[in-house]
């Protein structure tokens, strides 16, 4: 005697129903029933995508190992439902298969560097080779995605070292480079400010130089009876007094010697003369000494 036993599929998915262990009829989301013993409900898939993560170890051309972590997200096809649930008996054993053989022949062609930059081709690689054996199973690859590449602790280290040796030696590349800038850029101001400055002293004498003409020339014009001798003496000694005046009024000036002679004219002159020559050589005192 055949009793009926009610079951709920839901929402996509399908049920498998089978007559004394032959498949009879595939049932839809919603209520069902099947008459007990004779037939019977044994399976159900769904049609929502589905991921399997696949962990990978192997090396690559330099011979470092890693781990490789692929993403593997793949559906039934609802037109290939009989092939979906009696092809294979476990399909995700299947796939896994299958991402191992790709990597596992991929990763050794490539050094370390390559693979990080390679994982779009190591990806499409995998899914061209899951697309070709799955879909006649029943199975529909949608993507397949390079999640993770784990080098060895040790691997990554060492990588990291190269790296910060790497920019620390630009570092100093570009503070030299700075330091250079900044020293040419110094010594091109201080040559400027020299030439400037030598400028400004040369205007300076000439300036000096056109007044005490004109002033000599004024004078023996204007006055008669007088030689450019004893006008540039009266220069000098003008100038001289105002020297000494600097002299006495500067902070740390204590004696000043003021010369006295009869023939106070020409000592005035030969004393200032040599009072000149000695201040071009650099002697200077804050006393003004003069036999």
């Amino acid at each position: 005697m055949c009793v009926p036993c009610f079951f709920t599929i839901s929402t996509s998915e399908v049920g498998i129903v089978e007559t004394w262990g032959k498949y009879s009829r595939s049932v839809q989301p919603g209520l069902g029933f099947v008459m007990c013993p004779m037939e019977s409900l044994v399976g159900r898939l769904s049609f929502r995508v589905q991921q399997l993560d696949v962990r990978v170890e192997t090396k690559t051309l330099d011979n470092v190992f890693l781990t490789a972590v692929v993403s593997v997200q793949y559906q039934v096809l609802r037109e290939n439902i009989l092939e979906a649930f009696y092809a294979l008996t476990n399909p995700a054993q299947q796939i896994t298969a299958h991402v191992y053989d790709v990597m596992r022949s991929q990763l050794p062609t490539l050094e370390l560097d390559a693979v990080f930059e390679a994982k779009d081709d190591l990806a499409a690689a995998v899914k061209e080779a899951l697309s070709q054996t799955m879909e006649k199973y029943g199975y529909q690859i949608l993507n397949a995605l390079i999640t993770d590449l784990d080098p060895d602790q040790r691997v990554k280290n060492a990588m990291n070292e190269i790296n910060s040796s790497k920019r620390l030696k630009y570092a100093v590349a570009e503070r030299a480079e700075g330091d250079k800038i900044l020293q040419v850029k110094s010594a091109e101001a201080e040559a400027e400010a020299k030439y400037l400055s030598g400028v400004g002293v040369a205007k300076q004498r000439k300036a000096i130089v056109d007044g005490l003409r004109s002033s000599i020339v004024d004078f023996h014009d204007n006055i008669d009876g007088t030689s450019t001798k004893e006008v540039m003496d009266l220069l000098l000694l003008t100038q001289y007094f105002d020297m000494v005046q600097g002299v006495g009024t500067a902070p740390h000036c204590r004696t000043t010697f003021v010369p006295t002679s009869r023939n106070m004219g020409d000592d005035m002159r030969n004393s200032l003369l040599q009072a000149n020559a000695a201040t071009k050589t650099g002697r200077y005192d804050d006393r003004v000494m003069s036999a």
